[in-house]
């Protein structure tokens, strides 16, 4: 019986794999990679499975799980990382995410604290630029580890040569070449947080946009607003049975941004709207779909397996958000999560 990946992904969707190898150490991740294309045989790289939609029909090459942990921390090393009251954070690409950020808080190191609760790896942070409460992976990576399966070496980037952007890098447009390895970030020592810039989360801080907030409580008020969100993961609540955020905050003209739709200028003039917005007022309200699969009850964004849900199900119904939000405002909304042997 073939190991399948509904039971790896946190939509719980998708069939089985020819081959599957749980690679536990950085030299068997590698060996794992490097012996599949030397065969030519297609390889899924697997990490927290929180990205991932896979087809009904699963997974026709090998699994490549993702298993190496550790940490290691520099405080004010001899680095030329680190500054004066700065730490150099050193983690490996199967350690789960949440698990580090929890670490980091009660270390007393900002950086990370309102990317609480997001579920997956941290070798998946840099490749989709993770970012969620005014806060992004980008801005505390220092630089990032890989496996080049086309030159076959290992290369580490600096920030500035990781093409960050918005929830993308150079890792995500040329996906498939770069198995992350290792994640370096950089943080600050203290209590305190970064400065506070999300406004519903400075509102439930009680403070204002760009005051800073004990670490603790902003790691506490964020896994409080993704939980209320659907957010959080929880076995019993078929909401959190999704891959987050399934579209994308679209990047369009000033002139394409509907009246009375959110709108964050960017730096290249564009503005930023909401995906969220534009869902909910195509006609899209939350828990819509069947008993199958719906969007979330408690978040547009998210679409969810309801417990007997298919990958064709689910696809079915983001193809009629997708659609329907294209032929009510003519912004075409992106996928987040990867497809793998399916397509919208």
């Amino acid at each position: 019986m073939p190991e399948l990946l509904s039971a790896h992904t946190t939509l719980r969707l998708g069939g089985g794999a020819r081959r599957w190898v749980v690679a536990g150490t950085e030299a068997e991740l590698v060996a794992a990679v490097a012996e599949c294309d030397e065969r030519g045989e297609p390889v899924l790289v697997l990490g927290g499975g929180s990205n991932l939609v896979v087809a009904d029909e699963g997974f026709d090459g090998t699994v490549v799980e993702v298993a190496v942990r550790g940490r290691s921390a520099d405080v004010d090393a001899e680095d030329d990382l680190a500054c004066c009251g700065g730490v150099v954070l050193e983690v490996a690409a199967g350690e789960p995410w949440d698990d580090v950020v929890a670490a980091t808080v009660d270390a007393g190191w900002a950086g990370l604290e309102a990317l609480s609760g997001i579920p997956g790896s941290t070798g998946a942070t840099p490749i989709q630029n993770v970012g969620a409460y005014g806060q992004e992976v980008a801005q505390t990576i220092a630089r990032v580890r890989t496996w080049d399966r086309r030159l076959r070496e290992v290369r580490t980037f600096a920030a500035a040569d990781c093409g960050f952007g918005y929830r993308t890098s150079r890792f995500k447009a040329d996906p498939g070449r770069h198995v992350v390895l290792g994640v370096t970030f950089q943080l600050r020592q203290g209590d305190m947080s970064e400065p506070v810039r999300y406004a519903e989360l400075a509102r439930t801080l009680g403070v204002e946009p760009g005051q800073r907030a004990p670490l603790v409580d902003v790691r506490a008020a964020v896994l409080g607003l993704r939980a209320g969100k659907g957010m959080v993961l929880d076995a019993d609540d078929h909401d959190t049975w999704s891959a987050g955020s399934f579209f994308t905050n679209p990047v369009v003209d000033p002139d394409a941004v509907p009246e009375g739709a959110p709108a964050w200028p960017q730096p290249d003039g564009r503005v930023k709207t909401s995906a969220a917005w534009l869902i909910e007022h195509a006609g899209f309200a939350k828990g819509h779909g069947t008993e199958r699969v719906s969007l979330s009850t408690k978040h547009t964004l998210a679409l969810t397996n309801r417990g007997t849900g298919t990958t064709a199900d689910l696809l079915a119904l983001a193809r009629e958000v997708r659609d329907g939000v294209e032929a009510r405002f003519g912004i075409r909304l992106v996928n987040e999560p990867v497809l793998v042997g399916c397509d919208l």
